[in-house]
């Protein structure tokens, strides 16, 4: 017995000890869930508490057709706020300086910046810094009806982007005033303005697309996208595609190298009234567009069949420079991979001539009869055509010249000849 009572001591011992800590641990497990019971009910009390506080504020400012001392607009849509993405904060959290009523004579601004403080710094450096007295709501809308980027509802919607722009930049006064560009009615008329409010396609470009959203930059300044050497990056962006086959060319690579006089996307499309490239429209002006820069290849250009047919008027299919050359990706004669490389010529001119072979090609669609150096034998074949033109007129014109002299001869004799038989 005493063996059995030595083997089960420590045993007993250790319930004894097990039910000393349980029994101590008893109270430390109650002040854990009184505190969490407290934790719960402040949560609960907090939001209650905004509630009180909102609603003592909207018992006043409800009134839409409220109005501050100086006819100030101060009503508040409360459905509108409370559905809003600021429906969540008490109204002391953006007007911190009102604490009680009657509220101070000049309470302090609004500062989005608490809250927004990336935004708040990036539009102080942009364009649109100093545009309004509070420019994030001239951009956003009411500050009590604010909803999310991505809620129909957001005057920054990206399909209600371009409206909300073009509530300043379609303004024919404001465009006047500060000297902006009135592109809306010309963006909604593009490609990306159709495709955004006929196809309602949410990838189209909008203006944010180009320009950025809160550190807006001007053109001339070079951090921005829509500065000259940024811009193929721009359009890239959705065009990567293209972007590769420009930048791979003869005016991508200029560009790269800084030379400013190179083209660009906007350069040949425009950059808001942008037109689709198999439009009439604007096939008839793009060979204009390339000349403004080829100002020698277009004069010659403009002596070949291929322009004069499409001078007459309608003739849209007749070939334009990207036609031969290419469009994004061009590349010198000189390079084997071009369509005008003297290997690739039947295959060029075969997309229009099927009949196109080694002969035909000999064809040349910038000859200058002008220059001896280049074209020899036009040089003096037209030379040779003028000159025999001009001997041929000169002929014809002295001959008349001497008939009309030998006319005048012989009215004059036969005049005085008639009055000497009469008399």
């Amino acid at each position: 017995m005493e063996v059995l009572r030595n083997r089960y001591a420590p045993v007993g011992r250790e319930r004894k000890s097990y039910g000393d800590r349980c029994g101590a641990a008893k109270p430390a497990i109650g002040a854990r869930w009184l505190a969490a019971g407290f934790f719960v009910l402040w949560m609960l009390a907090i939001p209650r508490a905004m509630l009180a506080k909102d609603a003592d504020c909207l018992s006043c400012h409800a009134d839409k057709t409220m109005q501050d001392a100086s006819g100030k607009n101060v009503g508040v849509d409360a459905t509108a706020f409370h559905s809003s993405i600021h429906g969540s904060l008490a109204c002391s959290d953006c007007h911190a300086s009102i604490h009680e009523y009657p509220h101070p004579d000049h309470p302090a601004a609004v500062e989005c910046a608490t809250c927004h403080a990336d935004q708040a710094k990036g539009l102080k450096g942009s364009v649109h810094a100093k545009a309004s007295a509070h420019p994030c709501a001239s951009c956003h809308g009411d500050a009590h009806a604010i909803f999310a980027k991505d809620d129909v509802r957001s005057a920054v919607y990206p399909l209600n982007i371009p409206r909300t722009c073009g509530t300043c930049h379609g303004d024919h006064l404001l465009a006047k005033k500060y000297g902006l560009q009135n592109v809306y009615s010309a963006y909604m008329d593009s490609i990306h303005g159709y495709a955004v409010s006929k196809e309602g396609l949410l990838v189209a470009a909008n203006c944010m697309s180009c320009h950025g959203s809160h550190h807006i930059l001007g053109h001339n300044d070079p951090k921005s996208p829509t500065y000259k050497t940024n811009i193929p990056n721009t359009c890239g962006t959705c065009h990567g595609g293209v972007e590769d086959q420009y930048l791979g060319g003869v005016h991508g690579k200029a560009v790269a190298s800084g030379d400013l006089k190179a083209p660009v996307c906007t350069d040949c499309h425009t950059a808001h009234a942008i037109l689709q490239p198999t439009m009439a429209s604007f096939r008839m002006q793009s060979t204009p567009i390339c000349g403004s820069c080829h100002q020698g290849r277009f004069a010659t250009y403009g002596d070949t069949f291929h322009s004069q047919l499409g001078l007459l008027g309608g003739y849209v299919q007749t070939a334009r420079c990207w036609d031969c050359h290419g469009a994004h990706e061009i590349l010198p004669a000189s390079d084997p991979r071009s369509p005008v490389a003297p290997a690739n010529l039947i295959e060029t001119c075969g997309k229009c001539h099927a009949d196109a072979n080694a002969s035909f090609v000999q064809y040349q669609p910038h000859a200058n009869p002008r220059d001896r150096r280049l074209n020899p034998a036009l040089y003096y074949i037209r030379l040779f055509m003028n000159l025999l033109l001009w001997s041929v007129l000169g002929f014809f014109a002295l001959h008349t010249l001497l008939w009309f002299l030998r006319s005048r001869r012989e009215q004059a004799k036969n005049g005085h000849a008639g009055e000497a038989k009469h008399d």
